[in-house]
């Protein structure tokens, strides 16, 4: 994409390799740091009114705030999205990688000055990278609980389900967030989504013309 493109060469100055891991090392510490201050976390929350009112280190520390869980799930979630993240930043490259994230941080930031008074979170992180592997590795397989082997597809197919399901029953707010948290995915394969439908129609299209001849030819 021209524009991916553009933005690449202008980026790739300030690119950070590794960003994966500095994502997981500040969540790390901000969870361990919760556990004896739980109201650590509530001063780390994007909330627009307070940034506006000095607390600007809110722009960017919400994005380290944890996935709230115990120690146990807290790890396999820190593994699982270093794996992601690495993979994404080998296929792309760093600077491709960092704008990945950086757009999805931009929207979710724009979005939560519409509302000043909520808190925003960082979903855009785990989210987006969680869909843009499945599209990428589609037949990678997730084991559930250790056991059971699910491909990574339809683990996607049961998350975009959900937003979907958000965008149709919630309010202006949630929509809102919700595209903020898949932007950079579309802004990413919005344009190869568009083409292989386009495809897939062309040859469902062949194979009814060819499945048709053949019916008229036998008669």
């Amino acid at each position: 994409m021209r524009l991916l493109d553009r933005l690449e060469r202008k980026f790739r100055p300030f690119a950070v390799p590794n960003l994966t891991m500095i994502i997981i090392m500040g969540q790390s510490l901000a969870y361990l740091l919760s556990q004896s201050n739980p109201r650590l976390l509530d001063q780390m929350d994007l909330v627009p009114r307070l940034v506006l009112e000095g607390e600007v280190w809110r722009i960017g520390s919400f994005c380290f705030v944890p996935p709230m869980a115990n120690v146990f799930f807290f790890f396999i979630a820190m593994m699982i999205f270093h794996m992601m993240g690495s993979a994404l930043e080998r296929t792309w490259g760093t600077v491709r990688y960092n704008l990945f994230l950086l757009s999805g941080y931009v929207a979710t930031v724009a979005v939560a000055f519409v509302f000043p008074d909520q808190t925003a979170t960082n979903m855009f992180i785990g989210t987006s990278v969680f869909l843009a592997f499945a599209w990428l590795y589609p037949d990678y397989v997730f084991y559930i609980m250790f056991i059971l082997p699910v491909k990574v597809r339809w683990l996607a197919l049961l998350t975009w389900i959900g937003l979907i399901y958000a965008l149709i029953i919630g309010d202006m707010q949630t929509r809102l967030f919700v595209l903020a948290g898949v932007a950079n995915f579309l802004l990413f394969f919005g344009q190869e989504i568009i083409l292989r439908t386009r495809s897939k129609g062309r040859r469902i299209q062949r194979q009814a013309q060819i499945s048709a001849d053949a019916k008229k030819a036998k008669h």
